[in-house]
């Protein structure tokens, strides 16, 4: 048996535990020379703006509403990722790190409580480093 965690909305997460007064708001992380979303906050999400849609097709939504647009720091998260995935490693013996916000935890046969447990993970990733997670 395997678990996959995963960070929610990675990218704008690690923004946020930074400057948390864009908790609330529609928020998207722009690729390299702002081109185009390559994450965006569950507002952002509600209002239309897809994945990897060109920034001039949707910039004058920050005119126009609360929309903040950023651009990537990649430095910034690595950073995150290697705490995520530090603290997602005591989930179970095995680890496999996906991608920078994904990893699957392994070998989890015979963990007893294994549902308490990922729930312990997942709120300790939040509580310690400010990332919402799913565990699945």
């Amino acid at each position: 048996m395997f678990a996959l965690v995963d960070g929610n909305n990675f990218y704008v997460s690690c923004e946020r535990v930074f400057r948390p007064s864009l908790q609330g708001l529609p928020v998207v992380v722009l690729s390299n020379n702002d081109g185009c979303a390559i994450a965006r906050s569950d507002e952002a999400k509600a209002m239309g703006i897809k994945m990897g849609q060109p920034y001039y097709q949707f910039r004058d939504l920050e005119r126009v509403s609360n929309l903040v647009c950023l651009s990537a720091n990649f430095e910034l998260y690595g950073d995150m990722s290697d705490r995520m995935m530090s603290l997602a490693a005591g989930l179970g013996p095995l680890q496999e790190v996906y991608s920078i916000d994904e990893s699957f935890i392994g070998d989890l046969d015979g963990i007893p409580d294994l549902t308490r447990r990922a729930w312990a993970i997942r709120a300790r990733i939040d509580k310690w480093i400010g990332i919402p997670t799913c565990i699945g």
